[in-house]
């Protein structure tokens, strides 16, 4: 089964505000720790915070929180809140046509989900970095040291400096 971007997105926002317990964080800190756009951590949050995940503070000390305990959260919760948020339920008819078997494959892919909790995927993550390192030694940010190796380039003919320039 593949999921949204945003139900990914929702997983790794709630297991950063595991890590941080009781903490506020803010919204801007997680986009940029994450490596999602603000407006999508906004409107991720927003989701998460309407269907009883997250809590939030507003203004100048603010952010968010979970709303409970991480070993409460299932992570077939969220997966269910975020792949249907503005979706109806459905009716079940006995029928089975290909969307009721679709149906089912992904109710089963649900259950095995429900069996972890956002507790034992906060533990078996490693820690994520704190945002104000950012500017790290040498002025470089954290995003640029995160980029790929460069990739051998042995075999490319190498141009001269005065080749580049012109």
């Amino acid at each position: 089964m593949r999921l949204n971007k945003s139900t990914s997105y929702s997983v790794r926002i709630l297991i950063d505000c595991a890590k941080a317990g009781d903490q506020l964080i803010k919204v801007a800190d997680i986009a940029q720790r994450l490596d999602i756009t603000q407006q999508n951590a906004f409107k991720i949050v927003h989701l998460l915070s309407k269907a009883g995940f997250l809590t939030s503070v507003r203004g100048r000390h603010g952010g968010v929180r979970l709303a409970r305990s991480p070993r409460s959260i299932k992570v077939g919760d969220v997966v269910r809140a975020i792949e249907f948020a503005g979706q109806e339920e459905k009716q079940r008819s006995g029928n089975a046509s290909l969307g009721q078997i679709v149906d089912d494959a992904f109710e089963a892919f649900i259950s095995v989900l429900d069996q972890h909790t956002l507790e034992q995927m906060a533990e078996a993550t490693r820690p994520l970095p704190d945002v104000s390192d950012a500017g790290g030694p040498g002025g470089r940010s954290r995003k640029s040291s995160l980029k790929a190796p460069p990739v051998a380039t042995s075999r490319l003919r190498r141009s001269s400096p005065r080749e580049l320039t012109r």
